[in-house]
């Protein structure tokens, strides 16, 4: 196992992100230059974890972006492969995460959101010290 930053994509990673998005929800349309536009933006972090074939098994992104407020920072797509689950991995990639925030951006607010009914990832979450806040979240497609 392997864990790493993507800074650049390969083929090869692309379609293993794809495969990832579409664990993640399978309804939501994600497409090659949307992982490239993703890879390059100078906000975004993509941590992966690789297994002995190179091939990405899952994979953690952490968006940075200054606010009146202060900088911020969400954490987004969280994924492992069904076959891999269960052994640390989106807790591994969740530290570094963290340890890269702490180290590398610090003062910031981390942020994630996740599903209620995800109850072993929202486990993780608040093991891992995230609090549970009350808040609403609101979404808006705008096509």
């Amino acid at each position: 196992m392997r864990y790493l930053e993507l800074c650049t994509l390969t083929g090869s990673q692309i379609d293993d992100l794809l495969g990832l998005m579409k664990e993640l929800n399978a309804e939501i349309p994600v497409n090659a230059q949307m992982q490239q536009r993703a890879v390059a933006s100078p906000g975004t972090r993509i941590f992966v974890a690789e297994n002995d074939e190179k091939h990405i098994i899952g994979c953690a992104t952490l968006c940075v972006f200054e606010s009146p407020t202060g900088r911020k920072a969400s954490v987004e797509d969280v994924v492992v492969l069904p076959a891999y689950r269960g052994q640390g991995i989106g807790r591994t990639l969740l530290e570094r995460i963290i340890n890269f925030a702490r180290t590398k951006l610090s003062p910031i607010d981390l942020r994630l959101t996740s599903n209620p009914t995800r109850t072993e990832a929202n486990a993780l979450y608040q093991a891992l010290g995230f609090e549970k806040r009350d808040t609403n979240v609101y979404k808006m497609e705008i096509k």
